[in-house]
């Protein structure tokens, strides 16, 4: 049984920052205390005043398989996830055949059982006329991580835009309903205005078409369906300051029956930087004018908006460019979550404490994962070293998406990850991989 001990570390978790010596054991925390000694044949990592963080996890990624294998596979998004600092993701889906049946779903673990890196759970996907097959997750309830609800464009036939299906969803299901909200009408009735004002759309146009009004009023159907039946809601991806009014910091995540997560690209990008990426970061819902981007950090900070995500989204290059219609929406991002907020640590923005709640603890706390999110004896050893003092950059030699680009190119850290474990095993080590154990199916304590 392998064994791992951090010592003199500095132990980044539940809102303090102390040295502390951390014991792992096969696959979980055996011991944390000021000072551990052991007898036994161990690895030891001495801290020399690097961190540990609780490993990220991501509850928003489109890891492509099946279907979508020309822009990344569960294997490789998953192997520069463990690069990242992220041990666990939950994958939508809309890849091909689109996961809107038990069966199907149960095929896409099948995938991740046999080649992910990290720890993976998959979201049931609705349609306008599946409701009766998402309700059958009732009986999984802790096999999986939610319900999702594309009210908004999304892949083949999955836009659910059914009063009749929302309300049975809503009313019925007894696990986390996860929205992509975005209303159709709105943005087409944009589109069709600008296309006709412009002729060719460029861009920038991307946040004028897919605007504020969208999704808020979106938002705020999802948030009405949820309040009528006391329905368990997270909605995915909050880019706007409008929205923001529809969520509370009043009570403890825990007792809150709606929740709101908040992507790092729209607390790094503004629509000003259309001008320079194009359509890079083309992503649906848009990045927005700079206002929003301010207020989704307050908002982050006061707790109204609950968990960060990536919302990893890769496509070829290819793929991302040509004319509006054509440039596919989404960016490739879960390599690099956690340095981006590392960035903004040293920027002054968020503390060390507030970035393992947001990526960590909290994601456990609003999804009810089973012993992961924290760093506690007994919890399955999900830990990320990082060196605060050696700076990264952000190149094609040591990006690992299968897509091989990415919107931070030539960005440069503050930090570095240096090793990554997953379940008490050491997958990242300094830019190595160890590929023989895979990552494990979460649990959900419903």
């Amino acid at each position: 049984m392998q064994k791992y001990l951090f010592k003199n570390i500095q132990v980044v978790n539940e809102g303090k920052i102390q040295f502390l010596d951390v014991l792992t054991s096969g696959e979980r925390i055996e011991k944390i205390a000021t000072s551990i000694e052991t007898k036994y044949k161990i690895t030891e990592i001495i801290g020399e005043e690097k961190y540990l963080f609780p490993g990220v996890i991501d509850d928003q990624v489109h890891f492509r398989e099946p279907g979508l294998t020309h822009k990344a596979t569960i294997y490789t998004e998953s192997k520069a996830a463990v690069a990242g600092g992220v041990t666990s993701f939950m994958e939508m889906p809309n890849t091909l055949p689109n996961a809107l049946t038990l069966e199907l779903l149960e095929e896409k673990y099948t995938l991740a059982a046999n080649t992910s890196l990290a720890n993976f759970s998959f979201f049931m996907g609705t349609s306008n006329n599946n409701a009766e097959e998402v309700l059958k997750m009732n009986k999984h309830k802790n096999e999986v991580c939610g319900v999702k609800i594309f009210m908004g464009s999304s892949t083949g036939n999955m836009l659910v835009d059914s009063h009749s299906a929302l309300d049975k969803i809503f009313k019925e299901s007894e696990i986390l309903i996860a929205t992509h909200c975005e209303d159709e009408r709105i943005i087409k009735a944009n589109y069709e205005r600008l296309k006709t004002e412009k002729g060719k759309l460029s861009p920038g146009d991307h946040p004028i078409i897919r605007n504020d009004d969208a999704c808020f009023e979106s938002s705020l159907t999802a948030i009405k369906f949820a309040q009528k039946y006391n329905s368990r809601l997270h909605i995915l991806h909050i880019s706007t300051e409008k929205e923001l009014q529809l969520f509370s910091n009043m009570m403890p995540l825990k007792e809150k029956r709606i929740t709101a997560e908040v992507c790092v690209h729209h607390l790094h990008f503004t629509a000003d930087d259309y001008t320079m990426q194009g359509y890079k970061i083309k992503c649906n819902p848009a990045i927005k004018a700079a206002h929003n981007k301010e207020a989704l950090w307050k908002a982050l900070l006061d707790d109204r908006l609950d968990v960060i995500a990536t919302d990893h989204a890769p496509h070829t290059w290819e793929e991302k460019q040509g004319v509006y219609e054509q440039a596919h929406a989404g960016l490739p991002l879960v390599q690099h979550p956690l340095l981006l907020m590392l960035h903004y640590y040293k920027e002054g923005r968020i503390s060390l404490e507030k970035i393992a709640e947001k990526m960590s603890h909290a994601v456990a706390d609003c999804f009810q994962i089973s012993n992961r999110g924290y760093i506690r004896e007994g919890y399955f050893a999900d830990l990320v070293v990082v060196d605060n003092k050696r700076p990264s950059i952000v190149t094609k030699e040591n990006m690992f998406y299968k897509c091989g680009w990415s919107p931070l190119e030539n960005f440069s850290f503050p930090a570095s990850l240096e090793k990554t474990f997953v379940s008490g095993k050491m997958v990242y080590d300094n830019g190595q991989f160890d590929e023989i154990t895979k990552g494990q199916r979460l649990s959900f304590n419903r």
